[in-house]
This record gives C-alpha cells, structure tokens and sequence, in this order.
C-alpha cells in the first residue's frame, strides 16, 4: 500500500522505487501480489497491479512443460507489467485525511480475509507512508502519541482489525514538520501492529527529508 495523500521529495521517491523494485522480486512463482495507493477518504484503495507470478521458464520442467510459453506467460502477466510501475507511483498533493489504518483493514478484509489468500500461506503486508495518521476519529497531529489517547479514540473501534498471521513491513517517509521523533513514531506503529496480533518485521528508513 503506497500512502499517496501527501508529497514525496525526488530523493526520497527515487529511494521508493528502488525498495518497491526489491519487494517485486520477492515474490515467489506462484505467490500473489496486490499493489494499492491510499487516498483521502476511508477505505478507499486504488489497484495499481493485481495478479499471479506465474513463473518464468526456468520454474518448469522441460519435459513436462513448455519452458517458453511459461517465460512468455510470466512475461505478459507479471515482468512487463511490473517493469514500468514505479515510475507511475503518484505523487500526492496533501489531502485533507490520510487514514492508514482504515487503509490497512481494508486490504485485511478485502485480501487476506478472501479466498485469493490461500489458508496457511505467508501474508505479507508493505506500507509505503509518512504513517501520520489523520482523520476526523483520530489524528496524530492533534493528538501525538500517547497510545492510549488513541484507544481513546473512536479510530480504534471504527479501524481497527485482526492482523493475525500477517507480517507488516513499513517503509518510512520522513517529514520534517512532525511534532514528535521518528523512532517514537515508529513505537507507535510497532505497538499498533502487535497489539493486533500482527508481526511488526522492520521499518525501512527511507532516504531524504520531505
């Protein structure tokens, strides 16, 4: 999910292309990938790429397959499709919300709640954001981070979800205009991640200051 409610300075959007690169070619042949941009309103997700990495040739036995029509299918499907995305990440213009978490339930319930998540399999969740949480239930700009200010909340109620069995990665847009530190930030985050029972795996710091 790439947070495009607000700007994203050149240095740091070349850095974000570099991580959504890396995180393509982590998926596995037969693994699903679903990229999404957030926008203003609640739960509302624009689908940038969805499908299957079907494997390319070599995934194949030659004497049971066709290794080349494998490597034109995984061509057509997946690699050229994905060659040109992150030069069409959006560069948002500040919003009037940027509600992330409702972002992150609906993708829950939408994705790995349905059918396409197969059940066992590995769930991967990544978050490209400056992870300012703001909306009219509850924001971090009016309300820091004192967590139980937002159990407070009614965002806790409203957004709220079960990250069970999900691994949550976040790849950390820094703004210099924040009214706390970025290491407490991302405190919150991790606390929020866990304390719905998701496995908080690393913040990605990345490059420049917006």
């Amino acid at each position: 999910m790439i947070d495009a409610t607000d700007p994203i300075s050149p240095i740091t959007m070349a850095d974000l292309k570099n991580e959504f690169r890396k995180t393509i070619g982590r998926v596995e042949p037969g693994g699903y990938l679903k990229i999404l941009t957030l926008g203003a309103t609640p739960g509302d997700l624009t689908v940038m790429f969805d499908g299957c990495n079907p494997g390319d040739g070599s995934t194949v036995d030659s004497w049971t397959n066709n290794p080349s029509r494998r490597q034109k299918k995984w061509e057509d499907a997946f690699a050229d499709p994905l060659t040109n995305l992150p030069d069409q990440i959006p560069n948002g213009e500040s919003a009037s919300q940027s509600p992330i978490m409702a972002g992150i339930q609906k993708i829950k319930l939408s994705l790995f709640d349905s059918g396409l998540a197969k059940q066992g399999s590995a769930k991967h969740l990544v978050v490209a954001s400056d992870m300012m949480e703001h909306t009219a239930l509850y924001s971090q700009y009016r309300s820091g981070l004192d967590y139980q200010k937002y159990l407070d909340s009614a965002a806790d109620r409203t957004y709220g979800t079960s990250l069970d069995g999900v691994d949550v990665t976040i790849l950390y847009v820094d703004r210099a205009k924040k009214p706390f530190k970025s290491l407490d930030h991302a405190e919150f985050w991790t606390q929020w991640v866990q304390s719905h029972h998701g496995e908080f795996q690393k913040l990605v710091g990345l490059e420049g200051l917006n």
